[in-house]
């Protein structure tokens, strides 16, 4: 397949609803651009029935998908995690042979990033990464993350800080970028749904106190929900309306996910959603009381809102994050005492006006424009970085 002519061929990967939900307003920036030709990858849970099939999300904005890679095991063990791995990357050796762009844009810290990285590596496609320099200990996307930023030649961060230290970590600072997570852009972007559309949409009437709960395994312990006990018991008994969203496809996921069930089967005001596209995600974060877990969206968008949120556990340890965040460790006592300080009218007001670190809603054009205008053929090889002499312990 040739070409098109003048035009560049950039690829971008997406494997669920999480990153489709950032890659959505850069997709549309290049699929609009005249001078780029664009081709979306698709795997994992995008294409798995439990989660929703959210390819078909992807398929109905119009976006031009390429290839369709069924790699993800029906497994819930770290072992699964690691077979998809390798089931995804014989797909896309065959995918980016077929439809070989001149540069890949991955984004985030999911285990299957692993996958195109690796095979971009292997048929010498740059690769450009969003969300580089971040900090979450408490997960293997940290690790992932990190081997992402060396493997990449271009990067966008969502902070200066994460800027800093990707340059810290020997990338050359012309290549990297401080564009803001690209999430945010659906708030200067998109439409969000007012309350009565969020209230269809959802098929149920919000009413306060309202709490959105978002709890994913913590891939870096060997028991991937050994802070789940604690995390469930503290909602069981809490007066407030419960709205549960699925977990990420990691080891312990379908765990979680017959544990929430179990905890909607029994407890009143319980609700219980597969998936949720962005702008009915984003609508919700605005109108909820409080929200509560330990995903990644309670740090970096919920700010936006002035939401006070209950940041569970280890997952996000050492992520930056605003005044809005109050972090609890996984003890069912401290969780309740979090969730009572979050739903005091008093804390709601110190946040009003509070800014997003994370940005401010343009990272799409600044993808763009890198990604359209940088040398392409100066991309592959790096330049070392200096050597500090360090002087040896005696």
């Amino acid at each position: 397949m040739k070409m098109a002519l003048g035009k560049r061929r950039i690829g971008v990967i997406t494997t669920s609803r999480a990153d489709y939900s950032h890659l959505y307003w850069p997709l549309r920036e290049l699929a609009a651009h005249p001078g780029v030709e664009l081709g979306v990858f698709v795997l994992g849970p995008h294409l798995a029935p439990a989660f929703g099939m959210t390819i078909h999300a992807i398929e109905s904005d119009g976006f031009p998908v390429k290839a369709r890679i069924e790699c993800l095991l029906h497994s819930d063990s770290d072992t699964g995690m690691a077979k998809t791995i390798g089931v995804a990357i014989l797909g896309l050796a065959d995918a980016l042979t077929t439809w070989r762009p001149d540069i890949l844009l991955l984004i985030a810290d999911r285990y299957e990033m692993l996958a195109p990285a690796s095979v971009a590596v292997a048929l010498r496609i740059p690769i450009a990464h969003i969300e580089g320099g971040e900090v979450s200990q408490g997960a293997i996307d940290d690790q992932v993350r990190n081997a992402l930023t060396k493997l990449a030649h271009v990067h966008f961060t969502s902070t200066e800080t994460a800027r800093r230290r990707v340059i810290a970590m020997g990338e050359e600072a012309w290549r990297v970028h401080h564009a803001g997570a690209p999430s945010l852009d659906h708030l200067r972007c998109s439409k969000l749904l007012n309350r009565e559309e969020l209230e269809s949409k959802l098929g149920l009437a919000l009413h306060a106190p309202s709490v959105l709960a978002a709890w994913h395994p913590v891939t870096i312990l060997r028991d991937t929900n050994a802070e789940a006990d604690a995390f469930f018991s503290a909602l069981a008994h809490i007066p407030c309306q419960l709205i549960f969203v699925y977990p990420n496809t990691d080891a312990g996921s379908l765990a979680l996910i017959e544990r929430t069930q179990q905890l909607a089967a029994t407890r009143r005001d319980t609700h219980v959603f597969v998936n949720l596209d962005a702008i009915t995600y984003w609508s919700l974060l605005r109108d909820v009381d409080v929200m509560v877990g330990n995903s990644s969206s309670g740090i970096m968008e919920a700010a936006s809102f002035g939401l006070p949120v209950v940041n569970v556990g280890m997952r996000q340890q050492g992520r930056e994050r605003a005044r809005n965040v109050i972090d609890a460790p996984a003890e069912k006592e401290s969780i309740s005492a979090a969730l009572r300080r979050a739903l005091t009218p008093e804390l709601r007001a110190s946040l009003k006006g509070m800014s997003n670190p994370y940005g401010n809603g343009t990272a799409a054009e600044t993808i763009a424009e890198v990604l359209t205008t940088v040398r392409l053929e100066d991309l592959l090889i790096k330049q070392p970085t200096p050597v500090v002499a360090i002087q040896e312990s005696q």
